[in-house]
């Protein structure tokens, strides 16, 4: 049981790290910096890479705990290990309160992604636009011209930009 809390303590210290971290990348998707923004990301790669390790570990200790107290590994939750711990209340106390610090910083955790996940949905409409925009100006309208046939020989305004045609 001990090895558990310690480890879901790093577990929280980790989760803390990556709140920090998503926080901190809040500001950096705003101003567009994708060098600082690179470099958070990377952190938070590395960040998530020693939770999955934390994560396994946790998975060992729960088997080992449902081993022993001979309950399904599956249907085991830390609140119904919380509650099995009341002859043990000083493991019991540390278990919940690292539950409850795991699910406040989680929770916080989902706030800021969302919150940062809208950003970026925003700034990548926003390219959208602007590649519209540009879009539109190349394929400007045509001038309203006709051949003695009624058919539209009218050229496109602004339709030579100088670009490169590989077709030629």
């Amino acid at each position: 049981m001990e090895e558990l809390i310690d480890n879901l303590e790093l577990e929280e210290q980790a989760y803390k790290k990556l709140l920090s971290l998503s926080m901190e990348k809040t500001p950096v998707i705003v101003s567009a910096d994708l060098e600082s923004l690179q470099r958070i990301t990377d952190d938070e790669q590395e960040i998530v890479i020693r939770i999955n390790a934390l994560d396994k570990k946790r998975d060992m200790n729960m088997k080992d705990i449902a081993n022993v107290i001979n309950k399904d590994v599956d249907s085991l939750k830390l609140t119904d290990l919380i509650d099995m711990l009341n002859a043990r209340p000083v493991e019991r106390n540390r278990l919940a309160s690292i539950y409850d610090k795991l699910r406040d910083t989680l929770a916080q955790m989902r706030t800021v992604n969302e919150q940062n996940r809208q950003l970026i949905a925003s700034s990548l409409e926003m390219v959208e636009f602007d590649l519209n925009v540009l879009q539109a100006y190349k394929s400007a309208p045509q001038t309203a011209n006709y051949n003695r046939n009624a058919y539209n020989a009218g050229t496109v305004v602004g339709g030579n930009t100088g670009a490169f045609d590989a077709k030629q």
